[in-house]
């Protein structure tokens, strides 16, 4: 079967690229780093649907939660299970109360036994941080004897804060403890919640803002070494190539090094698939074998990639003339046009448009049209950027020398300093674009927190059998903690059986009722009726004399254990008045004394905390009061403002995505920039030789990459603010720009590159020596 020519003029490349000696294998070698970089990111981006699914996968079969579920009757098989989760310095700590009650119950995944009371299970990250200096304090809270850790099954991440705790007091509840005879979904099937378009719209944006930026960087990887692949081009000429047969084969070592670069890639991603294990970025981590690239996606890189550094270097060399005595790209080429450019970004827009005020009330957005669109419009910055460089370099007038080698070296390669920075200006205008669309949506998805915290910082719920009064008088005396308000709760009705109208109850001391109301002279056994606007029911009920029932529906009490109380004489109005949790109280408010002891265990009581800011870890000390008082009380505490948990996920997606393209744009441009030095590693070195400083030499490199990064940021600017004016539009919001974030994104690329360009310091001066001028 005959070989089509173009076929074998590829693997001629591939040949020559492995077989042309230490500068092929460099080159090769340089383009397989390169690539091998990209590989390694669009590798973990195809995996991390995978960890999600596995992290979803192990949650759900350690589930034991029986809220609004029917409890399992007391047999040999089944298991009481207690939420003991607290807060450890901002970090969760996902605990549990187990309390076998036969011989058979089921277990937690990743335990092998159950621990007996007193003792517990921990995970691994859990052990190192109790077993250390920093871990002292939450020492206290758990103090259970540690004999095992919790194996990977049983946990979601392998930095998960995890405990589980032998108890012999528990009982089934309605709303603490939960009676089970298997762990799992409890074969509850829920139906999936539909997703708001605009955060559909969000997510979209993610994934192509930090895709793009790698796309455009294998692209450049593949034309490293575009010198020296000139002049042996010329000399393929010279030895009977045509012009065709010289770019096939200048494809094929561009191929040979892509293959290669997708070994490296795979070996790059396998290692940092093992760091991931070892790393925690926003409170989220991964078990390495968590991260299996989706088996498609991974193919389709496989084919791509070679595929597109074919496409790419057919498409570089399809205006350069080769001829046997060179290339005709070292005379002045000719002015780039500039109207193909502009139907990029045209076109992303003209996508774009037909979404504009859709907003979440209109339907989903065209998925796409919005990713063609945006697509385009970062593309758009590539196709400009050269086009900008060149326009611009043609018209500086530099003054000094190192301002002049740079301007002139500019002005021969515009092309190839676009290259370099096509990536970061990318990565910066979908930043910008991101920003504006975040901060535009972001008061839809999170709101300023009702919550007073001048008044109290934390709030404590106390749990059945525990007085209120005496929990507030421990955390009252608990370090760090200037005061301590309680306040009961619960909930009368006219009528034993069948309430027909409801009041609510406040009971406190007259401290504690005038936070949640305005009195007028209080004293111990003093009773208050306060009535809201639309609350008609507590006149109706509360009249002197009359016998009034207390409802145990707040609290886990048995049927029939209504508590009647006869609503005394002298009952004083009050007015309404903003509590700490930032609504109003109505109702009836009763001092301690004026309730018989029997009532109270019908109650529920809450305690307001103020906390003393010079105190450190004061969160910490309440926790710790806490747990000596009942282990399933988590106290609360209070923050300016609230967000939408999926909102947050997309953003902190976006934070972990954006980490992991700006390392790939620091390598790439560092390896880029080495590439360039060393193809002009010989003129450097006669440069020094005629007398030319070091000084000035470093300094006109500096000025190369400064004017291109300046110059591309600037466009990242312009389409950044363009792009987030069209999504804002799109989704029927203001256009806001909020200078400070953009300046900040703009600031970080620039300080990538100047990052880059001084860890390319070292290799200038080493390449300046006049070894440099040595030739075989």
């Amino acid at each position: 079967m005959r070989v089509p020519q173009g076929a074998r003029d590829l693997a001629m490349g591939v040949r020559f690229a492995f077989t042309g000696g230490r500068e092929g294998w460099v080159r090769a070698v340089l383009t397989a780093v390169g690539v091998g970089l990209g590989v390694a990111l669009l590798l973990l981006t195809t995996a991390i649907p995978s960890a999600l699914q596995s992290r979803h996968d192990r949650e759900t079969g350690r589930n034991d939660f029986t809220y609004g579920t029917k409890h399992e009757q007391k047999s040999d098989r089944t298991l009481l299970v207690a939420d003991a989760q607290t807060t450890f310095r901002d970090k969760d700590v996902r605990g549990r109360l187990l309390q076998a009650e036969g011989s058979r119950p089921p277990l937690p995944p990743g335990v092998a036994k159950l621990p007996a009371p007193g003792e517990m299970v921990v995970s691994p990250a859990l052990d190192r941080l109790l077993k250390s200096d920093d871990g002292k304090l939450l020492r206290d809270r758990l103090p259970y004897r540690v004999t095992g850790t919790i194996a990977d099954a049983g946990l979601v991440g392998p930095h998960e804060l995890a405990y589980y705790a032998g108890n012999q007091d528990l009982q089934a509840t309605a709303d603490s403890t939960g009676r089970i005879e298997r762990i799992g979904s409890f074969g509850v099937k829920r139906e999936s919640e539909a997703m708001d378009p605009i955060l559909v719209l969000l997510i979209l944006i993610v994934f192509v803002v930090l895709l793009m930026p790698v796309g455009v960087y294998i692209a450049a990887a593949v034309r490293f070494g575009g010198e020296r692949r000139d002049r042996r081009l010329a000399a393929l000429r010279l030895v009977g190539a045509d012009g065709g047969m010289a770019r096939r084969i200048a494809a094929g070592e561009a191929m040979a090094g892509a293959v290669l670069g997708l070994v490296l890639g795979a070996g790059f991603f396998l290692l940092g698939r093992q760091l991931a294990g070892q790393i925690t970025l926003f409170q989220i981590s991964v078990f390495p074998s968590d991260l299996n690239p989706t088996p498609a996606l991974a193919a389709l890189i496989v084919l791509a990639v070679p595929a597109a550094a074919v496409a790419v270097t057919l498409f570089a060399l399809r205006g350069v003339v080769i001829e046997p005595l060179g290339v005709v790209r070292t005379a002045k080429p000719s002015r780039r046009r500039l109207w193909w450019r502009l139907l990029l970004p045209l076109g992303g827009l003209g996508l774009l448009y037909p979404m504009i005020g859709m907003g979440r009330d209109n339907g989903d957005f065209n998925q796409y049209m919005v990713t063609g669109g945006v697509i385009l419009l970062l593309i758009g910055v590539t196709a400009l950027l050269p086009w900008v460089v060149e326009a611009v370099v043609a018209r500086l007038n530099p003054g000094g020398v190192a301002g002049q080698l740079a301007i002139r070296r500019l002005q021969l390669s515009s092309g190839s300093a676009a290259r370099m920075v096509n990536g970061i200006a990318v990565a910066v205008a979908g930043a910008i674009a991101l920003q504006m669309l975040f901060a535009g949506v972001e008061g839809d998805y999170s709101k300023d927190s009702a919550n007073d915290l001048t008044r109290a910082q934390m709030e404590v719920y106390v749990p059945q059998g525990m007085s209120p009064t005496d929990a507030g008088v421990q955390f009252s005396r608990t370090k760090g903690v200037r005061s301590a308000t309680t306040v009961s709760y619960g909930e009368l009705s006219n009528r034993r059986k069948d309430p027909g109208s409801t009041a609510h109850v406040s009971v406190g001391t007259c401290e504690a009722l005038l936070e949640v109301a305005k009195l007028p002279a209080c004293h111990d056994g003093d009773v208050f009726a306060v009535q809201a606007l639309d609350d008609t029911d507590t006149p109706k009920i509360f009249r002197a004399g009359r016998t009034v029932y207390f409802d145990p529906s707040y609290k886990d009490q048995p049927k029939g254990a209504e508590v009647a109380w006869t609503v005394p004489h002298g009952v004083k109005q009050a007015q309404t008045r903003t509590s700490p949790t930032g609504g109003e109280t109505w109702g009836v408010l009763v001092t301690p004394s004026a309730l018989p002891a029997k009532v109270k265990p019908t109650l529920y009581g809450q305690v307001y905390l103020r906390l003393d800011d010079s105190v450190p870890d004061a969160s910490e000390y309440v926790r710790n009061t806490a747990a000596r008082i009942n282990p399933m009380v988590d106290p609360m505490t209070w923050t300016p403002s609230e967000e939408s948990q999926r909102f947050t996920s997309i953003r902190t997606g976006l934070f972990v995505g954006a980490t992991c393209v700006l390392v790939l744009i620091g390598a790439s441009l560092l390896v880029s920039q080495l590439e360039q030095l060393r193809e002009r590693r010989k003129l450097l070195s006669a440069l020094v030789a005629f007398g030319t400083r070091r000084s000035t030499l470093g300094l006109s490199v500096f000025w190369q990459t400064a004017i291109p990064v300046a110059l591309g940021l600037a466009l990242a600017l312009a389409v950044g603010l363009t792009l987030g004016s069209v999504l804002l539009k799109m989704t029927s919001t203001p256009v806001r720009v909020d200078w400070s974030s953009v300046l900040a994104m703009t600031g970080i690329g620039a300080g990538v590159v100047l990052l880059v360009t001084a860890l390319s310091l070292p290799p200038l001066l080493r390449l300046m020596r006049p070894e440099g001028l040595r030739t075989e």
